[in-house]
């Protein structure tokens, strides 16, 4: 691996950094207080974006995108992860998964998206089936050339602003050694389709204005020309294009960790107690030093796990790995600081306190820390036979 950037890299990483802190930063208090993105805003950042020509920057160019391969687009999340996650949505990423739209498919959803001209979201959680995906319960009863679709999707991201959401639904089931299990199918679903709600979600703590929203079926027909690859095949369809989901979590804590972290530097740098910096105090300045080791090897982490992908390399347990650390490293990060600039560190004078409050979700979403664990420690068990 190659740990230098080249100038085409660097360009990246200052594009997009310039436009985080130039098109982001001054609306994040705004969404703050508001718990929402104004639809002047949003619209103005995506306008931008598309100008800039970052848009569906993860989609190959054959497709309208702008190419970027995996190491590249990490460097752009992690960029990103610097600014409220509510307002970099709309520095449009449709989902990749939608390369697997087939004939029609193309026209009406994958290249739409891709110039921004509509929205997705994906939708696979469910009250009862959050790690365990084989749980979910909203079914798809196949009747004639159409699917019957009833049950309930939340904590959805996104959702709010889709134009259609791609959603995993179970379609049937199969018996194994281990007992049945559910085979899964993904389906397009369009905004506004016969019994398909989309509401809001829960009042969440982390990430203000980038909301979750509840998805309710009911008796709602689907034709089977929205199924999103084959029938029973969502599994295959999640393992193509989705695990890689996990270093856009893993670049974004990195992000956030360093804008944080600068934070941490500049106020020990400036705040005098008993006559001195108080970063000239071991106990600070020891600090700083574990907060910056830890974020450097989050980030190589995370950049060793995409290069692993462009080089068609098996990455899974390297990405799990970067997910894991860099998500827990952004937990301990936000908390070092605040602890540093003690009580002002709970004001919003700061956005510290919020740092602190997005960071915890990042162990939970895109797989919990205990489902990263489970990934790496069965794919260093598994040769051994055990």
């Amino acid at each position: 691996m190659n740990f230098g950037l080249t100038e085409e890299q660097e360009m990246i990483v200052e594009t997009v950094r310039s436009f985080v802190e130039n098109e982001i930063y001054p609306h994040e208090n705004l969404v703050e207080n508001k718990g929402f993105v104004p639809p002047e805003i949003s619209k103005e950042i995506k306008q931008k974006c598309i100008n800039l020509g970052f848009y569906a920057c993860n989609f190959p160019t054959e497709v309208g995108g702008a190419g970027l391969n995996h190491l590249d687009f990490a460097l752009v999340e992690r960029e990103l992860g610097r600014g409220s996650m509510a307002l970099t949505h709309f520095f449009g990423r449709p989902q990749n998964i939608l390369m697997a739209c087939k004939g029609e498919q193309i026209e009406k959803y994958l290249l739409p998206a891709v110039r921004g001209e509509l929205m997705d979201a994906l939708a696979m959680t469910e009250p009862d089936a959050g790690s365990d995906v084989r749980g979910m319960k909203c079914f798809a009863k196949s009747e004639g050339s159409d699917w019957i679709v009833n049950g309930t999707k939340h904590f959805i991201s996104g959702a709010e602003h889709a134009d259609f959401v791609i959603v995993f639904i179970a379609t049937g089931e199969e018996k194994t050694e281990k007992g049945p299990k559910k085979k899964i199918t993904a389906f397009l679903v369009d905004r506004g389709t016969p019994g398909f709600v989309i509401r809001d979600g829960y009042n969440s703590v982390s990430h203000k204005g980038y909301k979750n929203m509840i998805l309710e079926f009911d008796d709602c027909r689907l034709p089977k020309e929205q199924v999103l690859g084959e029938v029973d095949g969502g599994f295959e369809v999640m393992n193509t294009w989705l695990y890689a989901t996990r270093l856009t979590v893993a670049a974004m804590s990195v992000g956030r960790a360093r804008r944080c972290f600068d934070y941490a530097l500049s106020y020990s740098a400036e705040r005098k107690q008993f006559g001195q910096q108080i970063g000239k105090f071991q106990g600070v300045s020891f600090q700083l030093a574990d907060m910056i080791t830890e974020i450097d090897a989050a980030d190589f982490l995370t950049l060793n796990g995409a290069w692993r992908l462009d080089k068609n390399l098996s990455s899974n347990r390297e990405i799990a790995s970067a997910k894991l650390y860099a998500t827990e490293m952004l937990a301990r990060v936000t908390d070092a600081t605040l602890q540093i600039h003690g009580g002002m560190g709970l004001m919003d004078d700061y956005p510290i306190e919020r740092f602190w409050r997005d960071a915890r979700v990042e162990r939970i979403w895109d797989g919990t820390s205990e489902i990263q664990r489970h990934i790496i420690s069965r794919d260093l068990l598994r040769p051994l036979g055990s």
